[in-house]
């Protein structure tokens, strides 16, 4: 019974890690229609600023403040929404109207050039480094043997923080109907006098900071950060990507709710069968869900008339 609650808290912490990606990827698709392929590499570059920023505190040598957790995680939320609103300006806006497949090409070539810029050794460099402690990771709680830490606490309760936000941006606000609008029709919702390039931007902006909260979690649990190119990051973002279609992808709840699913089958997979299959077993989901219901568990199927 411990073992089977503890892969559940498990599974809890490291589907709020996918979904603070995934909402990400389902943003931009929800207003754009095409995947930003270059989204889990803003994952890498949030883990690593969180940790040159912690660095340049000095707390990687010494004990951090209370408000050292909140203040990385502010900063390399803004950082990384700056450089996802000068991706969209430098890289896709340009394109916005060629084919779906330039903008495609695009978004890898992005992900390609994030990876090793941030290998240069002015930058990030080529060698793991391990996360300065600015958020104690130690256990909060034990229940029959089931131990919450301090990290998956907090990853889980700003998860459901940001996902309440975000409801209420996009259903309660002026700005969120502007993005609804521009997601339905981008040409009549400028005719309306909406901005569409400056809805693009800050939905661009929006999911890089989530993308970097993410990045800073997953490095905070796991302790290393392995360098930018690394398979491990391809991996997580492609995981992410999987979330969000198996959730729908434009949905907002869909990818919390696709992240969970995963990070389910993927923990209990691992324990209860081989872990060495973990990433077989995500992968299995994604081709089931797409067998069964193509647009995904709370996606919606368009129906075009001509």
């Amino acid at each position: 019974m411990s073992k089977l609650l503890q892969t559940l808290v498990n599974s809890i912490a490291l589907g709020s890690l996918y979904a603070l990606t995934a909402l990400g990827y389902t943003l931009v698709y929800g207003v754009l229609r095409f995947i930003n392929f270059a989204h889990s590499d803003v994952f890498t570059v949030g883990a690593w600023v969180s940790f040159s920023i912690a660095t340049a505190f000095g707390w990687a040598s010494t004990g951090s403040p209370w408000f050292a957790m909140p203040l990385v995680l502010l900063l390399a939320m803004a950082l990384c929404a700056a450089l996802g609103i000068m991706i969209e300006r430098l890289a896709y806006r340009p394109l916005r109207k060629a084919p779906r497949l330039n903008v495609l090409i695009t978004a890898i070539g992005v992900s390609l050039f994030l990876q090793n810029v941030g290998q240069l050794q002015w930058v990030f460099g080529t060698q793991p480094q391990s996360m300065p402690p600015v958020l104690e990771d130690s256990s909060v709680a034990e229940l029959s043997g089931v131990h919450i830490r301090m990290v998956d606490l907090v990853v889980v309760s700003l998860t459901i923080v940001l996902l309440g936000l975000l409801e209420f941006l996009i259903y309660r606000t002026k700005l969120g109907r502007a993005m609804r609008a521009v997601s339905f029709d981008e040409k009549t919702a400028s005719l309306m006098g909406i901005n569409a390039n400056r809805i693009v931007s800050i939905t661009f902006g929006i999911g890089s900071a989530l993308a970097a909260a993410g990045g800073m979690f997953f490095a905070l649990k796991y302790g290393s950060i392995k360098q930018s190119a690394d398979a491990t990051w391809v991996l997580l973002g492609l995981k992410a990507f999987v979330a969000a279609v198996v959730g729908g992808i434009g949905n907002v709840r869909g990818a919390v709710v696709g992240a969970l699913l995963i990070a389910f089958v993927e923990m209990f997979g691992a324990a209860y069968f081989s872990p060495h299959m973990r990433d077989f077993y995500v992968f299995v989901i994604l081709i089931v869900v797409l067998l069964v219901r193509p647009s995904g568990l709370f996606g919606s199927s368009t129906v075009e008339k001509v």
